[in-house]
């Protein structure tokens, strides 16, 4: 079960009549909205860190507070037996007053990416609220938390790490590495029935042919540098910048960013949102490798202050949101975050790291003890002596 599908469902309807009138007249004036044609009932929709079963006379979302927001969806066969298909999702950065208009494709079973003419999203503003029964209203009172998970993304950002065709998806289209344009390569991709069983399933995948997502449809995450020290390093170089990935993070920044080392959170905040809500694993392995990145960078921390000030209370706000089971690596049994979080703790305690900072980090770390029981002062088991591999001039 997904995290988010843990929450209560609502018929999206419900929400039009629960806003405080004044707050409600403010966001009128300055709300937008995203109007939805032919959605279908049972359909699972959601606007940030909220989501709905949609009813029969569901239209879109009114009071739309300006900025930036994240819309997700699940086609639902309400069965039986039930099933939702795959979720999409696209980031928009809503302008005031701004009518966003989709319009539901049957037989894609997703929203159209076909631009509705301006003509017809104008004559929509003048009826407005004719529609303003079938709008469900923007729940106001989460807003705070969702401008917590994504303090860092701008709208540039946003619109450089989603897919070049917008849409964010837990299940994108795969295409084979083979052309497939003779015979001969549709042969090597049909299964052969005769081949005995697999044994094992890392054999069973070596018998899968290679996929690549279809172009447009990817993730633009920056590359996390697997090279964690620079050309030329002596032995002795290579074995500190792999134990400190500072050298690393700082090529991140530098060349994904120009230097804006907020970026990162922002990068951070962006891959969590697209696994938290969208379910793509892949966005869960970059949020994963960036945290792990920041943890392992003890000069960093003492030499970019500001970053690691606020990757606290942007780790607070994730953590806030899943279960505490969600990180444990089922086959070996251990939970990823809390070994790369002791990891970050024994970072932000040096001595040369900002008071403030290591007194910011301390408590969070007892908060994370006080509500989970993470155990952050017992020696994690991955912290035997490691292997450094060495660059050829030194082989």
């Amino acid at each position: 079960m997904s995290m988010i599908s843990r929450r209560a469902r609502y018929d999206f309807e419900e929400m039009a009549g629960e806003m405080d009138p004044a707050l409600a007249r403010r966001l009128f004036e300055e709300g937008a909205f995203l109007v939805i044609f032919g959605m279908p009932q049972h359909t699972e929709f959601g606007i940030d860190n909220n989501i709905w079963e949609v009813g029969p006379r569901f239209r879109g979302v009114k009071l739309i507070p300006p900025g930036l927001h994240f819309v997700h969806y699940s086609a639902v066969c309400a069965g039986p037996p039930r099933r939702v298909a795959p979720r999409l999702g696209f980031f928009h950065n809503f302008a005031r007053r701004e009518i966003l208009v989709h319009k539901w494709d049957r037989t894609l079973e997703e929203l159209s990416d076909q631009p509705v003419p301006t003509e017809e999203v104008e004559s929509i503003r003048t009826k407005i609220k004719d529609l303003d029964c079938m709008l469900g209203a923007y729940p106001y009172n989460n807003l705070r938390q969702w401008l917590a998970l994504v303090s860092h993304v701008t709208p540039k950002l946003a619109s450089d790490l989603q897919p070049a065709d917008g849409r964010v998806s837990a299940s994108p289209i795969l295409l084979p590495d083979v052309p497939g344009r003779t015979q001969t390569d549709r042969m090597s991709l049909t299964p052969n029935f005769n081949q005995p069983l697999c044994t094992s399933l890392q054999e069973g995948e070596a018998r899968l042919p290679a996929m690549h997502p279809a172009p447009g449809t990817e993730l633009r995450f920056s590359p996390v540098p697997t090279r964690c020290f620079p050309s030329g390093a002596s032995p002795a170089e290579v074995t500190r910048h792999s134990l400190d990935r500072s050298f690393a993070l700082d090529s991140l920044i530098e060349s994904s960013y120009r230097g804006d080392e907020h970026a990162v959170l922002g990068e951070l905040q962006f891959s969590f949102v697209c696994f938290w809500l969208c379910h793509v694993l892949e966005a869960f392995t970059h949020w994963k490798d960036l945290i792990e990145l920041l943890a392992s960078s003890a000069l960093a921390a003492t030499s970019r202050p500001r970053l690691y000030s606020d990757l606290v209370p942007v780790l607070y706000a994730q953590l806030q949101h899943v279960p505490q089971d969600m990180f444990v690596d089922i086959v070996a049994s251990e939970n990823f975050l809390t070994s790369t979080l002791h990891e970050l703790f024994e970072t932000l305690s040096n001595p040369h790291v900002q008071p403030t900072l290591r007194q910011r980090a301390l408590r969070f770390k007892e908060h994370l003890t006080r509500t989970y029981g993470w155990d952050f002062d017992s020696e994690p088991d991955d912290c035997a002596p490691v292997l450094v591999e060495l660059p050829d001039a030194h082989v």
